[in-house]
């Protein structure tokens, strides 16, 4: 199997997939930063089949000093999995409106230790499309028996991102817009700029849609950032979130290595004493 087949599923291949006697089991993880919850979405329709997953309350941990979204307790993580009818060793596809919430879902249960997880690529907007159908019941699914076993994919805290900026060969991706890196515009968080050392390769640069471009082109676009085959490379955000859809597509251009710094910008800015950068460009 590919490494885009084994990370991604497109609409119609997913379609074939659930008709099968033991499908995969899907969750709906729409989530938005501002605006009505994703729950809502949900409950005007969704897959067939799929269960109703909060990234804020079930993905990750409560807000405070170590982000927006930060790792979530790993017994609350595996009580939400088993609810939602995960089950160790059998395929899990997670689903949004633009990949960004899915991506984070995906690497949360990568980093759980379960493997068998993609990202239906385009999410829910490329399912329609494809006129495939939707529903609006509200599935039961027996419990799982997934355990959660945190690390399997690697994580910066705050101390680790500041060294990676700061080394070379390594680069600490940001993948906010160019004006919240260079601290022109903050809308969220307290403070506005980047981490120093850090370089700003927007999400819209290797992401469209939650659909992503070939692993060639992927490949292209960070290497101008700076990225290679023995550079060290990870990946923040505002608080966690698009920074995994990064991380998804540096898997798919060949770097499975690649970190998440989870807490991000919301937790970089929450100690005071820890040096700001404003200005600079996109890229290296």
């Amino acid at each position: 199997m590919s490494a885009t087949a084994d990370l991604l599923v497109e609409p119609d291949r997913l379609a074939a997939e659930l008709d099968h006697a033991d499908p995969p089991t899907l969750l709906d993880v729409r989530w938005r930063l501002t605006g009505p919850p994703g729950r809502d979405d949900y409950a005007a329709g969704h897959l067939p089949g799929a269960v109703f997953v909060d990234l804020d309350t079930e993905m990750c941990g409560p807000p405070g000093g170590a982000g927006r979204h930060p790792l979530p307790d790993p017994a609350a993580l595996q009580a939400a999995l088993r609810a939602a009818g995960v089950r160790t060793g059998h395929p899990v596809v997670v689903y949004d409106g633009d990949g960004m919430s899915a991506a984070r879902a995906w690497w949360t249960l990568r980093w759980a230790g379960h493997r068998q997880v993609r990202v239906l690529h385009g999410g829910f907007p490329a399912w329609t499309a494809a006129g495939l159908p939707v529903d609006t019941s509200v599935p039961a699914p027996a419990p799982g028996d997934v355990t959660v076993a945190p690390g399997a994919l690697p994580v910066l805290d705050a101390a680790q991102a500041a060294r990676l900026a700061a080394a070379e060969p390594g680069v600490l991706i940001d993948v906010r817009a160019a004006p919240r890196y260079r601290g022109e515009h903050e809308p969220v968080d307290p403070v506005a700029g980047h981490v120093p050392g850090a370089v700003n390769v927007p999400a819209p640069e290797y992401v469209t849609q939650g659909r992503f471009p070939d692993a060639g082109a992927l490949r292209e676009r960070f290497a101008a950032a700076g990225v290679d085959a023995d550079a060290p490379v990870g990946a923040y955000c505002g608080s966690g979130v698009t920074a995994a859809q990064a991380v998804l597509a540096l898997h798919l251009a060949g770097r499975p290595d690649a970190a998440l710094y989870v807490g991000s910008w919301s937790e970089w800015v929450a100690d005071p004493d820890r040096p700001v950068a404003t200005g600079g460009t996109s890229g290296r």
